[in-house]
């Protein structure tokens, strides 16, 4: 009878540990979605400070915002994507270092979960109680 209410227990031990490790593997996937998508803005800014680098310093700049484009001077604009990439790098970084965490986590998680795994596993297969 106690073999049987500690076979139970760890069940419930391991469902906890599964479950554990499943939001550690959500959480990583959705880093990953983050990171890729502000990797993606880096990109299409380092473009844009590319395109500026381009100009003269008397072109004109606009600037969407909302329906209308709004005229902007040249500085103001480089400024601005600079500022915005240095943004975006700083979250890039951010984002590694919370990857690194979560994935240490996850490894953790598993290495705690094999003990349970392997020395119960023969008397669950055999169903022995």
């Amino acid at each position: 009878m106690s073999s049987a209410s500690a076979l139970r227990e760890l069940q419930r031990e391991l469902e906890t540990k599964a479950n554990d490790l499943s939001k550690l593997q959500k959480d990583i996937a959705k880093n990953h979605q983050v990171r890729k998508k502000y990797t993606i803005q880096l990109g299409e800014n380092e473009l844009v400070l590319k395109e500026l680098d381009l100009l003269n310093d008397d072109a004109n700049v606009f600037k969407l915002i909302g329906p209308v484009l709004v005229k902007q001077d040249l500085a103001e604009a480089n400024a601005n994507v600079r500022k915005r990439i240095e943004y975006i790098s700083a979250e890039l970084k951010r984002l590694d270092g919370t990857l690194q965490d979560l994935e240490e986590k996850q490894n953790s998680k598993k290495e705690s979960m094999v003990p349970y795994l392997s020395k119960n596993m023969p008397s669950a297969q055999l169903g022995t109680p």
